[in-house]
């Protein structure tokens, strides 16, 4: 698990969480489920191992500023991290554009792309580049304050 934690990385021991949560769930799954399945299965396990995690979390999208509307990121943990996952045989680049690209939209900082599908677990983390605090995404406010 030290492996995955990597101080150099924005919210890397949550980051290491979340991966170490996801190789558990693929060590006793595998591959070869539908998504829902492992979205399941993880949702458990962050309850397992105290991760703060919400499930199909909606979100806001904005467009030059303005609320165009909402998405659901398949979880948002740790009040901080997005969490794309995907059970597919390869992942392709336009998984990762479309990761980053929510990203952009939520205006989150940090997110995590995650493939159940192979035989070994994929993981990436990702980074939005174009974040911006002064405009913290409102339905991420919202969930904050409570």
């Amino acid at each position: 698990m030290k492996d995955v934690i990597n101080e150099k990385y924005k919210y890397s021991e949550l980051t290491g969480k979340i991966i170490g949560c996801s190789m558990e769930v693929h060590k006793i799954l595998g591959n070869g489920f539908q998504e829902v399945i492992y979205q399941r299965a993880l949702q458990e396990e962050f309850i397992l191992q105290g991760v703060s995690a919400f499930r199909e979390f909606e979100m806001c999208i904005f467009y030059k500023g303005k609320i165009i509307g909402t998405r659901r990121v398949d979880f948002f943990v740790g009040d901080a991290v997005s969490l794309e996952i995907k059970a597919l045989i390869k992942l392709e680049d336009v998984h990762l554009a479309q990761a980053i690209n929510y990203l952009e939209a939520y205006n989150l900082e940090i997110g995590m792309l995650i493939n159940f599908g192979t035989k070994s677990l994929e993981y990436k983390r990702l980074i939005n580049s174009k974040f911006d605090p002064a405009k913290l995404n409102t339905s991420v406010k919202s969930k904050q304050s409570t």
